[in-house]
């Protein structure tokens, strides 16, 4: 719960909508406020050097910056605060980017009341405050530096949360390390370590900001693709297969890296748990390992 008072950095230069936003606020009874309101991107960046608020609320459309590179310059300048975007109704998809590159909500102008602005502002100092915890807590796995089971499912039961708002399908892609027996058994622990950091550092390069990548134990791994759409099945495989193909290219290894893959494209009109699409992702992944098998 958010108990002090929150300070927001508004960052609107429409003063009638910036006018509805304060209203809205006064409205949210249980949302103790302080608000710092700026006109321009360049003012946003004078009032950072100088204060840091909790939460930023940022339009798309602003005179000097616009669209989803306001969301990447206000990451680069503050990337301690959590950042709440404003869109219009034609631009929906511009706020699910915004998500994509750092922002911990949006929310559409013209269908915004006291109690989904209360909400989404809570929900994105909350979540933030959770990441920024998991970072230095004992939910990071040590050897590999990515979340450890316990953190994917705090983070990644949170993101199925959100999506029960923003009805957004995401995607859950689960990943097994092929042949890590034979790699501890004749190559040594040793190897078997570098093997899983190495497949760690490639599924990274798979990430965007938002996506959670995490090790599950043993040689399993899980990422959770924020957003997905009719190709993202297609387009993750191929992305791991050209990684791999690089690094197995290197030359003076000592083993092929191979992925066993199986991806679940989460739909919000037919929601399941986390727990049922881990399970039918890790299906779908022993299906792909057996396939390979029995083509070997």
């Amino acid at each position: 719960m958010l108990d002090d008072t929150v300070v927001i950095l508004l960052v609107e230069d429409n003063p009638g909508d910036a006018r509805l936003f304060r209203e809205t606020l006064n409205e949210a009874k249980a949302l103790h406020f302080e608000l710092a309101h700026c006109e321009s991107f360049r003012k946003a960046l004078d009032y950072l050097t100088i204060a840091e608020p909790q939460v930023i609320v940022l339009d798309l459309g602003l005179p000097d910056a616009f669209g989803i590179e306001v969301v990447r310059r206000a990451r680069a300048a503050a990337p301690s605060v959590p950042i709440v975007v404003l869109t219009s109704r034609d631009d929906e998809a511009v706020g699910m980017q915004a998500l994509h590159e750092g922002a911990q909500d949006y929310l559409t102008k013209g269908e915004i009341d006291a109690r989904l602005l209360s909400r989404a502002l809570r929900y994105a100092i909350e979540r933030h405050r959770m990441q920024e915890a998991l970072r230095n807590e004992s939910l990071v796995d040590v050897l590999t530096g990515l979340y450890n089971r316990r953190g994917f499912l705090t983070l990644a039961g949170n993101h199925v949360k959100l999506t029960e708002r923003t009805r957004s399908p995401f995607a859950l892609v689960f990943v097994d390390l092929d042949g890590m027996k034979q790699i501890n058994d004749s190559l040594g622990h040793a190897e078997g370590d570098r093997a899983l950091i190495e497949t760690a550092g490639l599924l990274k390069g798979c990430m965007r900001q938002t996506d959670i990548l995490a090790r599950l134990g043993g040689d399993e791994f899980v990422l959770l693709l924020a957003a997905a759409g009719e190709h993202t099945e297609e387009v993750i495989r191929k992305r791991l297969q050209e990684q791999l193909d690089v690094l197995n290219a290197e030359p003076g290894r000592l083993y092929t890296l191979s992925l066993s893959v199986g991806i679940v494209i989460a739909s919000p009109q037919h929601p399941l748990t986390l727990e049922e699409l881990l399970v039918q992702a890790d299906a779908l992944m022993y299906q792909h390992k057996q396939v390979r098998k029995n083509r070997a």
